[in-house]
């Protein structure tokens, strides 16, 4: 007869994950065990593989769970009866938004990639590229010279994200500039640029 599931058993996934990203952020996900882990958890490593089975499954999940959140806001905001450039504003506020809120879990993304079993990784990968995607679709809609077979399209995408992807390294949110201010000036920088520069041919 199966187990039968905790009713909490999710909550409690949730928060191996939460503490994994921390510890994976830290220390990186090499240099934290199984047993490191269950020290955080203040709980035992059988526990911990009672939920996940090994330690690259927990690695997804911190990854994951990122990743998912980014495209489900982004999809909700490109649905929204916005100008292209409002678009692009809020999608900026609210990435921003969630990189704060998760800031273990983005660091983690971004350093410890690697580190994920090849199928796994393509997952993460394939919603990163859906994400470009959309802003690529963005950038079409507000500069026709972006549209169609453009070779910029993917650069200028790719440059929005490398404004805002590692703000994690530098910004304190709890400073004397907020990180709404900070996606504010991000949107109108890459937003001058994009609307009024030449874009080359």
């Amino acid at each position: 007869m199966a187990r039968k599931q905790a009713a909490d058993y999710e909550e409690r996934r949730d928060a191996i994950v939460q503490k994994a990203a921390e510890l994976y952020a830290k220390r990186g996900f090499l240099g934290a065990s199984i047993s490191d882990l269950a020290k955080a958890c203040k709980t035992s490593k059988s526990l911990i593989y009672h939920y996940y089975p090994s330690k690259e499954d927990i690695l997804f999940d911190v990854m994951h769970s990122h990743v998912a959140e980014l495209l489900s806001t982004a999809q909700a905001i490109t649905a929204l009866s916005l100008s292209p450039e409002e678009k692009l504003r809020e999608m900026t506020r609210q990435f921003m938004k969630l990189y704060v809120g998760a800031a273990a879990r983005h660091k983690v993304l971004l350093n410890e990639l690697s580190h994920l079993p090849r199928e796994r990784r393509a997952t993460v990968v394939s919603i990163q590229h859906k994400l470009i995607e959309m802003v690529e679709g963005i950038l079409a809609e507000m500069r026709t010279e972006l549209g169609g077979r453009s070779a910029l399209r993917l650069p200028s995408a790719m440059l929005y994200f490398g404004m805002i992807n590692w703000t994690h390294t530098w910004m304190d949110p709890s400073g004397p500039v907020k990180p709404a201010k900070i996606a504010e000036l991000a949107a109108n920088l890459f937003l001058d640029g994009i609307l009024s520069g030449e874009i080359p041919r």
